[in-house]
């Protein structure tokens, strides 16, 4: 027989073709068992339609991750994201996979469910993961002392929230009523108050005193679900961060940055942490504070304030006047800029903030100048800082409620609403 006919004197195939059809058989058993490798070309199936997708849900508006094309398992996503890297495909392609792997594992160790989380359903339905992220920041704080911004985030975040959220059943608001009172308050006191001063009182303050009697739930529970929305950004913005810096040091954040999910100012925070020095960490701080402030919500802000007609800017500046963070030695806004105006030889000063939180330079003037450098020097001795860290969260909560502080809030406004002429 000529070498490499494949037949046998007889015309027939040789021996060696029974046991070709047999091995094919067996290697075919095993891709369906999965006891084989597949083909690159298959292989790459597993993560190529993970690819170039764009943030579809990066504001924190809808329910759910990122984008509805990726699934919410982070052990499926870390397939996918391994495969791709080992394809040496460039990270900004996986940019959303990426970060989507980091939320779910963010989502994962804060036992908040990401498929349910849907700020448009309200108060209710969210309360249970609202307690959880401030919760989570706070464990992530215990955890990595270094990590400042979560701390400052538990603390100055979930007191200004608390005032505004009541966790039962949204029939139980209570600061519908809470917000009439004040604003009743001030409606008699500007009624005391001359022509010439009133011109020259903020708007916000005669907004409260003209318009806060007409707040309806309706308005109050626009106004949460604005803030959950605001809570779930900043949410998907920070903690995957801090999530893949603990999982892979400064590497992880390193690749989020090469992905464009992160931008010089995020890196270098993160980079400064890594040096661990007590001038990097303060200024980790002040990079990460400026990046949710002024990046990641200030326009939502800005559509907050501007909406409901005149009760965007009630519901801000009562947010304003009623927040106070749990950081010892910060002074309320009210405190930290009150209103203060002159007119000829009259004068009047009054307890309330001569800005609206809602605001950007202003509220980036109260934090740098009062809460930011407060917390620091708070972070700064951890033998007093850990205790005050340490306390639930839910004692945080009910002590910033709106209904607790308002007797005190009422009795400063009759107290030091001074005129003088």
């Amino acid at each position: 027989m000529a070498q490499g006919t494949g037949r046998t004197r007889a015309g027939g195939h040789r021996p060696g073709g029974v046991a070709g059809l047999i091995r094919t058989a067996v290697v075919l058993s095993c891709l369906a068992f999965g006891l084989v490798s597949v083909p690159a070309a298959q292989a790459e199936s597993a993560y190529a339609a993970y690819l170039d997708l764009p943030l579809v849900n990066g504001d924190g508006s809808g329910g759910g991750g990122l984008n509805p094309a990726l699934p919410l398992d982070p052990a499926e996503l870390r397939t996918a994201l391994d495969q791709a890297r080992a394809a040496g495909i460039a990270p900004a392609r996986y940019a959303t996979l990426l970060h989507q792997y980091w939320l779910t594992v963010a989502t994962q160790n804060a036992d908040i469910d990401l498929a349910a989380w849907d700020p448009a359903r309200g108060v209710p339905a969210n309360s249970r993961t609202f307690i959880q992220v401030f919760v989570t920041y706070l464990r992530l704080n215990n955890q990595h002392p270094d990590y400042y911004w979560v701390g400052l985030a538990g603390l100055a975040g979930g007191s200004f929230a608390s005032g505004f959220f009541d966790m039962g059943d949204v029939a139980n608001i209570v600061t519908v009523p809470g917000i009439h009172q004040l604003g009743d308050a001030v409606a008699d006191l500007l009624r005391g108050t001359p022509a010439d001063l009133l011109n020259l009182l903020p708007e916000d303050i005669r907004l409260l005193g003209t318009e806060g009697e007409r707040l309806t739930t309706d308005d109050l529970i626009w106004y949460q679900t604005r803030l959950l929305i605001m809570q779930k950004h900043i949410f998907i913005d920070q903690v995957p961060m801090h999530e893949a810096y603990a999982a892979d040091g400064l590497a992880g954040v390193e690749e989020m940055y090469r992905a464009g999910v992160l931008d010089e100012n995020a890196v270098t925070a993160w980079r400064e942490i890594s040096g661990g020095t007590p001038a990097g960490l303060a200024d980790a701080a002040l990079r990460m504070t400026d990046r949710e402030q002024n990046q990641i919500i200030a326009d939502q802000w800005d559509v907050t304030s501007s909406g409901r007609g005149a009760m965007g800017r009630v519901m801000t500046y009562v947010s304003t006047v009623a927040g106070k963070a749990a950081v010892p030695g910060v002074r309320a806004p009210g405190v930290f800029a009150p209103t203060t105006i002159s007119a000829g030889s009259a004068a009047l000063r009054t307890p309330l903030p001569n800005f609206n939180w809602a605001d950007r330079d202003t509220r980036w003037n109260y934090i740098t100048n009062d809460l930011l450098p407060r917390y620091l020097e708070l972070s700064a001795n951890q033998a007093v800082a850990r205790p005050v860290l340490a306390e639930p969260f839910s004692d945080k909560l009910a002590s910033g409620r709106l209904l607790r502080r308002l007797p005190d809030l009422l009795g400063d406004l009759s107290a030091e609403w001074q005129l003088t002429a």
